[in-house]
This record gives C-alpha cells, structure tokens and sequence, in this order.
C-alpha cells in the first residue's frame, strides 16, 4: 500500500483542487446557480466519480471505504445533530444596546461556541443580538466581531467547536486534550472582546439622543423557548467525549462499534424534534436546507481528497513543511480561503507523512503539530466569508436585516487583515 501512495498521479489532486474552488468562486460569480443545494449536489457528484473509479481500479478502495464511513457518516450525523436541536432553541428579546452589553453577548458566545458548535452559537444569538441593535444606526462593526469571535475563535476547545476539531478527534485525538488550548482560546477571545469594546463604544458615543431613547424605550426582556433541548445537547457532548475506545475497550475491537456514538447523538437529534414544537422552530427560521448544503458539498469534499490525503502521506518529507509555525501559517492560509475542515485534515495527513518520533503524539503525529493545525484551522476560519461555514450564514442573516454587510473583499481589507490577523500572530509569537 505505502508503495502504491508513493505512486499517486499529481492530476488526480484536480478534482479536490476543483471542488474547493467551485466553493470559493461560484457563490462570487455565479450566485444564481450555486444558491440551489441541488446544483451543489450535481458538482459533487461530478467530481467525485472519476476519483472514485480511480481509487477502486487503483487499489485504494479500502481508503475510499474510510472516508465515507468513518470520516464522513460520523462528521455529517454529529452537525446535523447540533443543526437539529440548537435549531430548537429560541432566544427572543430586545435589551438595551450599550457597549458592555454588547460585549457581554460575543462573551456568551465564545463559551458557548466549544460546546454547542460555533454554528449553533452564531444561529442561537444572532438574532437576538440584530434585535437588539436594530436601534442603533452603527452596528456593521457588531456583526464582524461577531463572525470573529462567536463563529469562529469560540469554538476551540472541544470536538464539538468546529467541525475541523471533530476530524482530528476522529483521527485520535481525545476529546479533553482540546482544553489544553484554553490559554490560546482564552488570550485570541479576550483581545478581540477588549477590542470589540472600544470600538463599540467609540461607535455608541456617535449615535444620536433620539436612537438612544427609542432603544431604551422597546427594552424586553430575554426570553428561552425549547429549553430541553439543552439536555439533549448534554447528550451529544457525552456521547463525543465517553462514547469511544478510550473509554470502552470493546469498540477497539471492530471499528463499527465507533457507530454506537452515532446511534445515541442521531437519538439526541430525533428526541429533540419529538419535544419541541413546530411554533418554536418556526420562529426560528428552522429548515434543513444548511444542513443539506453541508452535507452535499462535504460528500465530493470527502471522496475527491482521499488522492491528495494519500500523496501528501506519502510526499511529505519533500514539501519542506516541518515546524510548527509552518504548519500553523500554511493551515491558517489555506483555511482563510477553502473550508477549514478539509484543511485541517491535509495538514494532518501531512504531519503523518514527515514520521517525526516523539514522546508527545496526539493522534499519531507530534503534540506542538497537532495544537499548530488546531489553532490555524479555527482562528484563521474567520479570515473570509468562506472560511468557515457560519461566517456566511451569519452575514446572510444580517442582511436579511437590512444591515449592509462589507463585499468579500472589504470584509478581508477593512476588518480581517487589520483586525483579526494580528491577533492571530501575537497567538503564535507568544504560544508555538
């Protein structure tokens, strides 16, 4: 096998290359024809074909066998699951919109995001926090700090965060070992709350007597409907953290076994739509067409990278990547402008391939490579709109509010490259 990955033509990378492409360049140019999941369905399924007629006649048909049922199953049935049951929670409400109020929000939202997922947390407060700011003639900034903070840096310490955490937790890594990037976690979220802030206030200073006194006069008190789906989320968060071989010896000895933590999250997902009512849902503006673009762009996601997994395996040592500020600047770059996920698992792929001894391996590869991948995939997530999935979901939203949102290009310009991407720097010149 290993003889054969040596052996990977450099053309069978093109549909991957292609398929990452069409993600990032047709909602800009052809947004008409991407904006139907069924037209996104149609590109996976026509580039994955030829990579899987190739991986069987090839021999990989084992490594094209994995990928469907190991890596992508559990990854699809654990972000439906958070899809279906935070779509059942309901925050409604309209607070007073000062700064500290505000920042209080994001705050919420950088916790919540590790444990519910940086989507269910971005779905589940912004609203609320467009509620709460529909007074205010300044609240763009208040929407950039969110896809930050909220949708992307929040969501670092656990499997659940950000789905590039969950495919590392699939490739080994436990799930408590996440926590150790607490000091990252809690340093990138702190700078950018203190940041958010200032500007917030600065931006409050500026609005005018009378907006001022009709926000304080429609103040309504936050209110939470489908609070049970609290414990079923509860369940999913036990399921990811108990439900593997490092806690049942058993599931070591047939891989299928792993599908009992599928079984009880897919449970969790079905108990949460039996008890909470349509009305709530509704409200919310629950349907299942996000999580069907997911799923459909992450199938030819899933299949077309096998190639690249197996040739970056085996060319590793060649690409001159080996330090863990590489590692954390390449995931970082990569992850700004395809999908963070199936960057976090290339780079992992390409820690395997360099076969570095240590005394430290977190699943399979070296500890300090391990952390790089995690913290570039999830801060640097927030870079563009395409990053990471929320990002463009929350600017839908505000949008859909009449809030005008910066162009792909501004959001890069005037907020992530000023902004964000210090930060992110000062993570690294401090932590790797």
């Amino acid at each position: 096998m290993e003889t054969n990955a040596a052996l990977i033509p450099i053309f069978s990378l093109a549909p991957f290359l292609l398929m990452l492409l069409s993600i990032a360049l047709l909602p800009l140019f052809f947004n008409h024809f991407w904006e139907k999941n069924k037209n996104k369905l149609i590109v996976s399924i026509a580039l994955s074909i030829p990579i899987i007629i190739y991986l069987i006649t090839a021999g990989f048909a084992e490594k094209l066998n994995e990928a469907i049922i190991f890596d992508y199953i559990p990854f699809i049935i654990l972000l439906g699951a958070l899809f279906t049951i935070t779509g059942g929670i309901y925050l409604t409400g309209d607070i007073q919109a000062k700064p500290h109020i505000n920042t209080l929000f994001l705050a919420v939202g950088a916790v919540l995001a590790s444990f519910m997922g940086t989507t269910g947390a971005a779905m589940l407060l912004i609203r609320p926090v467009i509620q709460t700011n529909k007074e205010r003639k300044f609240k763009v900034h208040t929407i950039l700090f969110f896809i930050g903070i909220v949708a992307n840096c929040g969501g670092l310490l656990t499997p659940l965060g950000d789905p590039p955490l969950f495919m590392l937790y699939l490739r080994g890594a436990p799930f408590g070992w996440f926590f150790n990037l607490f000091p990252e976690w809690f340093l990138a979220n702190l700078i950018l709350l203190v940041m958010y802030f200032i500007v917030d206030t600065y931006y409050y200073k500026k609005e005018s007597i009378e907006d001022i006194k009709r926000d304080i006069s429609q103040t309504r008190p936050l209110k939470i409907n489908g609070k049970l789906n609290f414990i079923w989320l509860i369940g999913v968060v036990i399921s990811v953290a108990f439900l593997n071989e490092q806690y049942f010896e058993f599931i070591k000895t047939n891989h299928y076994y792993k599908f009992i933590r599928e079984a009880v999250i897919l449970a969790m997902a079905v108990l949460s739509l039996l008890f909470t009512t349509k009305l709530t849902r509704t409200s919310n503006n629950f349907t299942w067409e996000p999580i069907k673009e997911v799923a459909y762009l992450f199938l030819g996601i899933f299949i077309t990278m096998v190639p690249c997994l197996l040739y970056l395996e085996a060319n590793a040592s060649h690409l001159g990547i080996n330090t863990s500020k590489q590692f954390y600047y390449f995931t970082g770059l990569l992850s700004s402008f395809l999908d963070n996920t199936p960057t976090a698992v290339t780079f992992h792929s390409l820690a395997l391939g360099l076969n570095l001894q240590s005394f430290n391996l977190v699943a399979s590869i070296p500890q300090e490579l391990l952390r790089a991948i995690s913290l570039g995939a999830v801060f640097f997530g927030s870079m563009t709109y395409i990053g990471n999935g929320p990002n463009f979901m929350v600017k839908a939203v505000a949008e859909e509010n009449n809030i005008k949102m910066p162009s792909f290009f501004a959001y890069i310009f005037g907020f992530s490259l000023i902004v964000l991407l210090p930060v992110f720097v000062i993570v690294q010149l401090i932590f790797i």
